[in-house]
């Protein structure tokens, strides 16, 4: 049923939308801090196999710190930083939690202990070599010793490519 024409009792509301999940940015924190430690005292087993015997072992990796997971643990939604950020005294906090998951990430690659390319992608980080142009703009032909006829040939494909033939 729709309320009835005129209804003014949404301005009796004394707030709008839900509570916060952390009033404070020191309960953010601590429950960030609470995720870090979950992590550090549940590492990943690895299956391994190791010497000329291939013996079967599981090595205790780290868990890495991520955004999901971090999100996952809070039992709250994936936009809960971007969110936080915003709002006045989370900023630092939201920021400090963002670099440590990014420092310890980052770090465990660059030692090896997580993959360092799914890690580089999740980071956003990307290796900008070029393999292919050696440095020269790419898509440009060099048409300067084409004939009249072969020059009129790529006239032609291109306008038909173009649609006006």
């Amino acid at each position: 049923m729709a309320a009835p024409i005129g209804n003014q009792f949404w301005k009796l509301r004394s707030k709008h939308g839900r509570d916060l999940i952390f009033s404070s940015p020191e309960l953010l924190w601590e429950a960030a801090t609470e995720y870090f430690e979950w992590c550090d005292d549940h590492p990943w087993e690895k299956h391994d196999f190791v010497g000329k015997d291939a013996e079967e072992v599981y090595r205790k990796v780290p868990r890495p710190y991520t955004i999901k997971a971090l999100c996952l643990y809070l039992e709250c939604d994936d936009e809960l930083l971007d969110n936080y950020q915003e709002k006045e005294g989370f900023s630092e906090i939201v920021t400090r939690i963002r670099n440590i998951i990014y420092t310890q990430k980052y770090e465990g690659a660059a030692v090896g202990l997580f993959n360092a390319s799914v890690i580089a992608r999740d980071l956003g980080l990307v290796e900008k070599s070029d393999l292919t142009s050696k440095g020269e703009r790419i898509g440009k032909l060099d048409v300067s010793n084409l004939s009249d006829e072969d020059l009129a040939d790529i006239a032609r494909i291109q306008q038909k490519m173009a649609g006006e033939g």
